[in-house]
């Protein structure tokens, strides 16, 4: 049976996948996993309570339906909670999902009880201070910028976002302990590491809040070996209340920094103090770190970050615009986030360009201006066409807004145009035609095909047609 279920389920997957967002597709549904299917019902395995009341609570419907379709109005689906367990000889045991019909079985995060606490006290010297103080007071190292106000959410980290936020509320009671926040260069993972800190500091004042880089924690181990007081080292950081280590992939190799850190680690975690890491990989993808190691960090959540939408990149300037109190004309907002998308401090750099230029040659920010400064960016990459961007362009050529062309009306010119954004879509960009459709007025994969079907006759008969398509593509191009 556990092979009708998989077939079951991919046949799930290939509808739910027409429905959604990729990334969302990515990000919720890619990682399940089908365990069995009995009496109409289909167990699927879910990484982390988080990650089922998620689904439950933005994907019911759709889950709902999909089942009911696969398997008859009988079907019903249930889910497993897998938490990771480096250790053989823990049983399972139950968790009670509050809805009669879902139940979920899994494994703990194990805890192996250690001594090198035995003796810590406050008095024990802080690596953050000059040696000597008799009464400490830890230096957190959080930037106050870096807070949750000041940090867009989008599609692109919402996730990561939501359970950072529910973290800060509920320090090390949560099931995401501890959070590992990962992505490439430049996406937020120290701006939401911050946020995360400054909630929690303000919502919990007695609390110990500490952000420290590894390259910092790695530099102090190292004093600690050189000066022989290692055991007030890790006392130290087993006072902690909320840890947060920045770039933890740097332990890679450092076995003996690595030992530290996991007699740390599991005493805090045992002691329900909240860990925060950042990565530039998922634990899945970190070499040099030992297993005992990546095992602990998957006990509470992995949660990444992606390169932001269109939407999310103009929301970030607009923000950073407002704080700096300066004002900048709509089209080169727009001008800028549409060039350049590769990451956010990219895009922060871009900006801070040119409000210099503007600054030092007494120039008002112009289009113009904005063209010749994104230049430096991209001139050397490829820019990748997005759907976003041909509609942009479509919607400028024929002086319609966005909600527009993507609204249900049927006037003639608004569908022409919604059909040459799809049009041009397929032409230009890897999406899928469902993909395609979801940003054009949320249609279907048949919409899109006909879309394009009705664009290319067109283009064959009407030859004034042809002239529009022929400067449009070549205007996308540019």
């Amino acid at each position: 049976m556990k092979d009708y279920a998989y077939e079951v389920w991919d046949n799930c997957l290939k509808i739910i996948k027409d429905n959604i967002h990729y990334q969302s597709y990515k990000t919720w549904f890619v990682p399940i996993k089908p365990l069995k299917l009995k009496d109409h019902i289909l167990t699927i395995q879910v990484p982390s309570q988080f990650f089922y009341e998620w689904l439950e609570e933005h994907y019911i419907n759709l889950l709902k339906k999909t089942i009911k379709k696969e398997l008859g109005p009988e079907g019903r689906l249930e889910y497993s909670i897998i938490m990771d367990n480096s250790f053989n000889n823990t049983n399972p045991y139950s968790i009670k999902v509050p809805t009669a019909n879902k139940k979920a079985l899994g494994n703990p995060p194990v805890q192996m009880p250690i001594d090198i606490n035995k003796g810590a006290s406050k008095d024990i010297p802080n690596p953050f201070v000059i040696p000597g103080l008799k009464k400490i007071k830890v230096n957190s190292q959080l930037v106050d910028s870096y807070s949750f106000e000041n940090f867009i959410e989008g599609d692109c980290n919402r996730l990561a976002r939501s359970a950072g936020y529910a973290v800060s509320e509920n320090p090390g009671k949560t099931s995401f302990n501890p959070l590992l926040i990962y992505s490439d260069v430049g996406l937020g993972k120290t701006h939401l590491a911050h946020a995360i800190g400054i909630q929690a500091k303000n919502n919990f004042p007695d609390k110990t809040v500490l952000y420290v880089t590894t390259e910092q924690f790695i530099a102090q181990y190292i004093d600690s070996v050189r000066n022989n007081n290692q055991n007030d080292f890790v006392h130290f950081y087993q006072m902690i209340d909320v840890l947060i280590m920045d770039d933890i992939q740097f332990l890679s190799g450092k076995e003996k920094t690595q030992d530290v850190f996991f007699h740390i680690f599991n005493q805090l975690h045992q002691n329900y103090k909240q860990i925060i890491l950042t990565s530039d990989k998922p634990p899945v993808e970190m070499k040099g770190l030992e297993p005992r190691l990546l095992s602990r960090f998957k006990w509470g959540l992995a949660a990444d970050l992606q390169q932001p939408d269109l939407e999310t990149r103009i929301a970030i300037l607009q923000k950073t615009l407002y704080n700096d109190g300066i004002e900048m004309p709509e089209e080169v907002i727009e001008y800028i986030a549409y060039n350049v998308n590769t990451n956010v401090r990219e895009l922060e750099g871009a900006l801070i360009s040119i409000l210099a230029q503007s600054s030092l040659n007494k120039k008002a920010i112009t289009l113009e201006l904005a063209k010749k400064m994104i230049d430096k960016f991209v001139k050397n990459t490829a820019r990748e066409i997005s759907i976003d961007y041909i509609q942009k362009i479509v919607c400028d050529y024929f002086d319609l807004t966005l909600d527009t062309i993507n609204s249900k009306t049927r006037k003639r010119e608004i569908v022409q145009a919604r059909q040459l954004s799809m049009y041009f879509a397929k032409k230009h960009t890897k999406a899928s035609l469902a993909t395609i459709g979801l940003h054009c007025g949320n249609k279907d994969h048949a919409t899109v095909l006909h879309a394009c079907r009705t664009i290319n006759n067109l283009v064959e008969t009407d030859k004034q047609f042809r002239i529009y398509v022929e400067e449009l593509d070549k205007k996308i191009k540019m």
